[in-house]
């Protein structure tokens, strides 16, 4: 029998003073009452009740077991209840890893309007190229941009980022504007490692991180293949160049990847919803 269920039997049958009252405040019948104490006593090796025909009550043991009883089974429903609570309400620590790129003012101000929407969610969020272990690591949520999203995640598309092609106008008025493919082997490039490019350019650096690589095309090092969030602002400026004739805009969708859980929290769930609601309202303004 379950043990935790005759926990709460014997529970019930001290606070309301009968087999017959618990058992009809717990939906079972008088006799499956009598067997749950039956079998606590004999798990526990001990004798919990007195009974006769007209009242029952508590043996020595029986005392000191049904406070220890009554502490255990308050802290299981509080446990309960907070975990609970957590798949229905936001709210908690959510763990994220993302691209380093999001290190951009457009992403910022989305992750202050979900938290002016769900202020009791506190934001952990790693940015880094790589691809973490979200068990090890105990990580909620990768936000990830990639043509082959991993078979053990569960993965939902939120949106297309668009990579551009930029280069600073001091660099381009030194080396020129490449107009073919050929003239990119007269240019450096500033490569990500993230990501295979195929193009003949003379490499000036290769970084895992899409920050430096921003910063070294602003310090007209060369041509640099960057997502349009982190330049967007840049180009308007005039700080930085799009190069149009290399390729046109490449666009990789961003997913949203998580562990295969049953019951996925309201704070992950929550995130993912916020996210693919704003990307989805962007692209139709």
């Amino acid at each position: 029998m379950d043990t935790l269920q005759s926990m709460w039997v014997f529970r019930y049958v001290v606070e309301l003073g009968s087999f017959t009252k618990a058992a009809e405040f717990m939906d079972i019948s008088t006799a499956m009452a009598s067997k749950h104490l039956h079998h606590l006593e004999k798990s526990i090796q001990a004798k919990l009740l007195n009974r006769t025909s007209r009242r029952i009550s508590l043996t020595e043991a029986g005392q000191e077991y049904y406070h220890r009883c009554v502490e255990a089974l308050d802290t299981l429903s509080e446990a309960k209840h907070i975990a609970q609570a957590g798949t229905i309400k936001p709210q908690g620590l959510l763990k994220i890893t993302a691209p380093n790129w999001c290190a951009s003012r457009h992403f910022g101000e989305l992750l202050a309007e979900y938290r002016r929407q769900y202020p009791e969610v506190s934001l952990s969020i790693n940015l880094d190229s790589r691809r973490a272990d979200l068990v090890a690591e105990g990580i909620d949520l990768a936000l990830r941009v990639t043509n082959n999203p991993e078979p053990n995640l569960i993965v939902k598309p939120i949106t297309k980022i668009d990579f551009l092609w930029v280069a600073s106008p001091q660099y381009l008025k030194k080396y020129g504007t490449p107009h073919t493919m050929a003239d990119l082997k007269q240019h450096y490039g500033l490569l990500p490692q993230y990501v295979h490019l195929d193009l003949p350019l003379i490499p000036a650096c290769t970084s895992n991180s899409a920050l430096l690589i921003h910063q070294m095309a602003l310090n007209h090092m060369g041509l640099a293949y960057l997502p349009e969030w982190m330049v967007k602002e840049d180009i308007e400026n005039q700080r930085l160049q799009t190069i149009d004739h290399i390729a046109c805009p490449e666009s990789h969708t961003l997913y949203a990847a998580y562990m295969n859980r049953e019951f996925l929290s309201a704070k992950v769930r929550s995130f993912i919803d916020f996210l693919a609601q704003k990307f989805a309202h962007e692209k139709n303004h």
